[in-house]
Formats: structure tokens, C-alpha cells, sequence
């Protein structure tokens, strides 16, 4: 069996299942992507040369459809390389969020094409509209957004079947397409991935925080409003004012990853500072950027309340490496969080939008943390039963792949 992964920063989702395959007798495994990534076991990584873009003058509505068509021309000439070499795949695994998936029915009409379709744009009921709440979405950028399906469109067509990580994500595909597509996560490594014993973590200024230490932590890629920084900043000065004792370390870039930038310019973490200024102690927020997953995992495990809050959106894999670690999630009523935590089983759910409510539940968990050890436990044993990597996720991943390779799933699309 010879499968081919696609992913312009592979390994990604792919990082456990493609040397998973490639530890099979008989298999041969190629990755395909732009980026040099890490090495994987048994995995051969071959990269395409960055994509040209389109001019500005494109009409907007169809720039990332643009976008979008040059990168899949230089994987389907990647792909026509390889297959001038002998490589003809089985199976392609592909995530075409960025158009990588377009044209590979062309380069390999008789493999067997699975997609990764991580998330369906819409102009209600998800991100767009969302905040702030009641705001109106205008016909233009309806219109807009409508537009941003259109490579999903056309890789639904290519593609044999698909899968996305969570309910909700697959709850906003069209009905015709839930029909050929699967639900399941990448996976938590729960064995590694689990609070430390010992845990430290240095800041900038060079103390150390220990068990012991009264921390709060936040976690995005991107420290913008898609991931309710604004909304945690603006609870910050009645935390600081109820617990005097309390660091809160803010682990993220300053670059937004899905939203755009402040129209006035700077980074949010510039707007929101400004915004409260005179109102924190800074000598108490620590903002050390992005961090080696070790230190993420070191500083997950010295949390006291970990405060995680999302437009309707991908649910990050943050939020759930923290709820393996033990973490007392404090999660907004968002559907993505829903799907996971229950308020007052396994975690606490607080409106996106109020950060008094925030604050109050931040301390409540700070003022009484043995109280919260039962939802602790509880959050560990949520991921370890549903989102564990070798238990549940691997293999039915691997499930999916072994079905789609075997034509069992649905007939061959054109």
C-alpha cells in the first residue's frame, strides 16, 4: 500500500497516523507540503516551492479562491514529478483548506482521495456575526463569506470521503456533505501529555513559578478576539483586585491567526493594554509569546484555573491537552467548548462577552481550589475516554483510512 499525506505544514493533523501507517509491513509512506517540517519515523517528506498569489486588484470576494488555485497548480505539478518517478498512491490524505487538494484527482485518478474538512464558512450561527453580539452582517460581506466555500466545494467533489475533528465542526457542512463524512479527532497522547509531578516555569524576568504559586493561564495562537482575549483582558483588574497573590501567564503571538488586526493599528494586546491602562499590574501578566511545548506542558500543570474562550470556531487543541493535565477549565458557552466540557462536571462554562462573570469564576476557583478537584479528575478522564491518541482516535482513524482504501465507504467520485 503506498499513501500519500498533503499538508502545506505537514505533519499537523497527520503527525501520529502517517508513521503509524508507515510502521505497517509493505507500506510506503510520502508526506507532501511546502514547509520543512519535523522528521517522522518511516516517512518520506517531500516539499512543493511556495505558491505565487494573486494581484490585488482581484476582485476580493475570490482572492483566496485565487489563492487557492495557485497553490494546488504547484502540488499538482509536485505530484506529476512524483509520479514520473513511480510514485502512484493508494490512498491521499489531504487537508485542502488552502487548495492543495484541487487538482490531485487530475495527477492520480484512480487513488482513493480522503480529505481533512476542518471548517465550513457561514454568515450566521459560527464566527462571523458573533462579536460583538447583535452586530448585523452586512450583504457584502455575506456575500464574501459565501465565496470562502468555494475551494471546499470543489474539493468535495474530488475528494471519496472526508472527516473533520468534532461534532460541531461537522454540524456546519451542508446536509449532502455530512453524508460522506466522518467525525474523529487527531487525539491527545494522554500518557505524555498529563500534569507533571514537578512542574517550573521561568519568565522573562527571571523568577520561577512552582506548585504552590497561585497561576493563571491563558493560551492562543494568536492573542486576538476570536480566542476572547479582549474578553479575558478586560477581567484581569477584578481578578488583580480579589487575589493580590495571582500571576497570569498569557501564552500566544501578538500576530491574529484568524481574525483580522485592530483598525487602529498595533496588536490587540497594544489596543487592550492601552484600553486598561492604569488598571493592572503588569508586574503580575506575563505574556512570554509562543513556547516549546514542554514549557506549555510545565506551565499547564502549575495552573490553577485555566481560562480557554472561543467564537463558534475550531475547538483548539489547547483546551484539550489542558483538560489532560488536570487543568480546571474555564471554557465560554460556546458550541465547540459545549461539545466538550459540562458545567460542573468536568469543567466551568462562562459567557464569552462578560468578564465580570469571568473574573467571579476565576476567583471562585482560585479562592476554593479543593472544591475543584473533582472536576479536575473529571476533565482528565473526559480525554482519556473520548479523545485518547492510541486508544480511540489512532485507531479509528486508521479505520477510516483502511475503509476508504478498500472502496467500502462510497463510490469513486469523478
Amino acid at each position: 500500500m503506498r499513501v500519500l499525506f498533503v499538508h502545506q505544514n505537514f505533519p499537523a493533523q497527520y503527525r501520529h497516523v502517517a508513521p503509524a501507517l508507515a510502521a505497517r509491513k509493505g507500506y510506503q509512506v510520502v508526506a507532501l507540503g511546502e514547509n520543512a517540517g519535523e522528521k517522522l519515523p518511516g516517512v518520506q517528506h517531500v516539499r512543493y516551492k511556495a505558491p505565487a498569489t494573486g494581484p490585488e486588484k482581484t476582485h476580493r470576494y475570490l482572492r483566496r479562491l485565487e489563492n487557492a488555485t495557485y497553490r494546488g497548480q504547484q502540488v499538482a505539478r509536485a505530484g506529476l514529478a512524483l509520479r514520473e518517478r513511480g510514485f502512484t498512491p493508494d490512498v491521499v490524505c489531504c487537508h485542502p483548506g488552502w487548495g492543495e487538494g484541487l487538482f490531485l484527482r487530475d495527477v492520480w485518478p484512480d487513488a482513493r482521495l480522503l480529505y481533512y474538512y476542518e471548517f465550513y464558512y457561514s454568515s450566521s450561527g459560527a464566527d462571523v456575526g458573533f462579536d460583538p453580539p447583535g452586530r448585523e452582517v452586512s450583504i457584502d460581506d455575506a456575500c464574501r463569506v459565501r465565496l470562502l466555500n468555494a475551494n471546499h466545494l470543489l474539493s468535495l467533489q474530488v475528494s471519496d470521503w472526508g472527516h473533520t475533528a468534532t461534532q460541531w465542526q461537522a454540524s456546519r457542512f451542508p446536509d449532502w456533505v455530512r453524508r460522506k463524512l466522518s467525525v474523529v479527532h487527531e487525539g491527545i497522547d494522554t500518557p505524555v501529555i498529563r500534569r507533571l509531578a514537578e512542574p517550573a516555569f521561568t519568565l522573562a524576568d527571571g523568577r520561577t513559578l512552582r506548585p504552590g504559586d497561585e497561576v493563571v493561564t491563558f493560551i492562543g495562537r494568536g492573542l486576538e478576539p476570536y480566542r476572547g482575549f479582549h474578553s479575558f483582558m478586560r477581567a484581569l483588574p477584578e481578578i488583580q483586585a480579589q487575589r493580590p497573590k495571582a500571576q497570569v501567564v498569557m501564552v500566544g503571538g501578538e500576530e491574529p491567526h484568524y481574525g483580522g488586526k485592530p483598525r487602529q493599528g498595533g496588536t490587540w494586546k497594544e489596543v487592550m493594554l492601552q484600553e486598561l491602562e492604569g488598571r493592572l499590574d503588569l508586574s503580575r501578566i506575563h505574556f512570554p509569546g509562543k513556547v516549546p511545548h514542554a514549557a506549555l506542558q510545565a506551565l499547564l500543570s502549575l495552573s490553577a484555573a485555566h481560562v480557554y474562550l472561543t467564537y463558534p470556531f475550531v475547538l483548539s487543541w489547547s483546551m484539550l491537552e489542558a483538560m489532560a493535565c488536570e487543568c480546571l477549565v474555564i471554557g465560554s458557552r460556546t458550541p465547540p467548548v459545549e461539545e466538550v466540557i459540562r458545567h460542573g462536571e468536568n469543567g466551568l462554562l462562562v459567557d464569552f462577552f462578560r468578564p465580570e462573570e469571568i473574573a467571579g469564576t476565576v476567583v471562585q476557583a482560585l479562592r476554593d481550589p479543593t472544591a475543584m478537584a473533582p472536576l479536575r479528575r473529571a476533565a482528565r478522564d473526559t480525554i482519556v475516554s473520548q479523545y485518547d491518541l492510541s486508544k480511540v482516535c489512532l485507531p479509528q482513524l486508521l479505520t477510516l483510512i483502511d475503509q476508504v482504501a478498500a472502496g467500502t465507504l462510497c463510490p469513486r467520485a469523478i
